[in-house]
């Protein structure tokens, strides 16, 4: 049997539950698990939870400021070093009578002449066979913080994850896995990394290595955010402005449409792709200074103006000066023929792709100055007309994602129950959340509009046949969690 003998579980009730696990390895249904840790070890326990995004979504890469929640749901992470050098991990299925996934590689795979490989050979070795991809998010930790870091592994580690942060419904699971990951990793090898850095390097092993063109908005929130207080994180690229707290009376859920959420998706790639193009435009209009760095690398805009951020454009220059200007659409080749490239290191331009500009250039111009408001009207405390705005809001956000063409039915129908149910009943406003596509539905209401909100899932559920995941209250991001070090009492 574990117990701790550093850290402390810091009132998160779903570790002794994992610990419990732990404990319980040798009754697994499967035999690959069952003497998965050696008893003489220590193991380290790492807890990182997923979030709920209020305000500022896929702005995130333009530099926009955004206003993330941490839900109660988290990925914990189990980590023993391993003396052969190998990577083994097994991430256990939400019902115990599911098969576990299960990976395994050596740390030699990372190194090539001696030197750690590079991000392609990476993403090719993980992204090239499906039933590897999911490890990538846990494997990689090792390699950024060999190439970031210049860590070395004299040994290799066992690792064991659970998770109750769905896949697929926008309340990013992966930044939960990352950083659960990225933390275990940094305990049992006693690495040093300052809480913004380690979600950095976290955004390198989903841009870098799993190739999902993310912001950094999911891991610096599973790094960072606390327990009932929405985190302000101002995307330039990754600056915190504190906590907004949210006032008495008021709570945030989360509402599951049932439909797949991806940020590799092609329909978020493309968005990205045009804000982009829509930026290098901009940049050439108001005769920035640029520098081409070559065909393969993106163009640098040197912009003492907006800092380099699509999001500093007021929406009054945007109107006045720039909007006329920029195309509805382009394709690519065009785009390519004229400017070469965008300043987006994590996507490529489709030469034969068509995309659409002028909407998804002017959604992060807008959002951050929604998200501005939203911050300084929730920070003024709860009034019915304040509640009204607040809600006005997340509605004309939700209305510009599906501009971009990131909506989806699922979700649209979600905000119209919400707001059907409306004040009447303590409900104030809903958007769609993250990338869009899918996912979930974040709500705003009085605190005790929960019955309100059961009525929807269940509206919902008649309507489509799913029922819902409800995601209420809150948790601490794993900076706030830390580690805790278990030894067997066998030992």
């Amino acid at each position: 049997m574990y117990q701790i003998v550093e850290g402390s579980i810091k009132n998160q009730k779903d570790v002794h539950p994992f610990i419990e696990t732990l404990n319980h390895l040798d009754q697994q249904p499967f035999p690959e698990i069952r003497d998965f840790f050696n008893p003489g070890k220590p193991i380290m326990v790492t807890r990182a939870p997923g979030r709920l995004d209020v305000m500022g979504g896929i702005a995130d890469y333009s530099g926009s400021l955004v206003l993330q929640l941490p839900i109660r749901e988290a990925t914990r992470v189990a980590l023993q070093r391993d003396p052969d050098r190998s990577i083994r991990i097994v991430s256990l299925a939400p019902e115990e009578s599911e098969l576990p996934r299960t990976f395994e590689m050596s740390l030699k795979d990372f190194k090539n002449k001696g030197r750690p490989i590079d991000y392609d050979s990476a993403r090719t070795f993980f992204m090239g066979n499906p039933s590897h991809q999911w490890a990538g998010y846990v494997a990689g930790a090792f390699l950024v913080l060999m190439k970031e870091k210049h860590a070395s592994f004299p040994e290799g580690a066992r690792i064991l994850i659970h998770s109750d942060v769905p896949e697929g419904k926008g309340v990013s699971s992966s930044a939960a896995l990352e950083v659960a990951s990225m933390q275990a990793v940094l305990a049992a090898f006693q690495l040093k990394c300052e809480p913004r850095e380690i979600a950095l390097l976290c955004q390198c092993v989903e841009n870098l290595i799993v190739g999902a063109p993310c912001g950094v908005m999911d891991q610096m929130t599973a790094v960072c955010g606390e327990e009932n207080k929405l985190l302000a994180l101002l995307c330039q690229p990754a600056e915190m402005q504190g906590f907004v707290d949210i006032p008495d009376g008021i709570s945030f859920w989360g509402i599951d449409s049932g439909i797949r959420h991806s940020v590799s998706g092609s329909d978020y790639g493309s968005v990205r792709i045009g804000t982009f193009m829509g930026y290098r435009i901009i940049a050439e209009l108001a005769g920035l200074e640029t520098e081409m760095k070559g065909i393969d690398d993106p163009v640098s805009v040197i912009d003492p103006i907006w800092n380099g951020y699509l999001a500093n454009v007021t929406p009054a220059e945007f109107d006045t000066q720039y909007a006329p200007h920029i195309p509805e659409q382009i394709k690519g080749e065009s785009f390519r023929s004229r400017f070469d490239n965008i300043t987006d290191s994590v996507t490529r331009i489709d030469p034969k792709q068509t995309y659409n500009v002028r909407i998804p250039t002017s959604h992060p111009i807008y959002e951050h100055f929604r998200v501005r408001l939203f911050s300084e009207l929730l920070s003024q405390g709860m009034s019915e007309s304040r509640l009204s705005l607040l809600g006005e809001l997340m509605v004309q956000s939700h209305a510009s994602y599906s501009a971009c063409g990131l909506g989806s039915e699922g979700t649209d129908r979600l905000v119209d129950l919400v707001m059907a149910e409306g004040r009447k009943n303590g409900l104030y406003g809903a958007k769609i959340t993250g990338g869009g596509s899918g996912g979930t539905v974040a709500i705003l209401g009085r605190r005790d509009a929960g019955q309100a909100v059961e009525a929807i899932a269940q509206q919902y559920a008649s309507e489509t046949g799913h029922y819902p995941v409800i995601f209420r209250d809150s948790s601490n991001g794993s900076n706030g969690f830390g580690y805790i070090k278990l030894i067997s009492r066998l030992s």
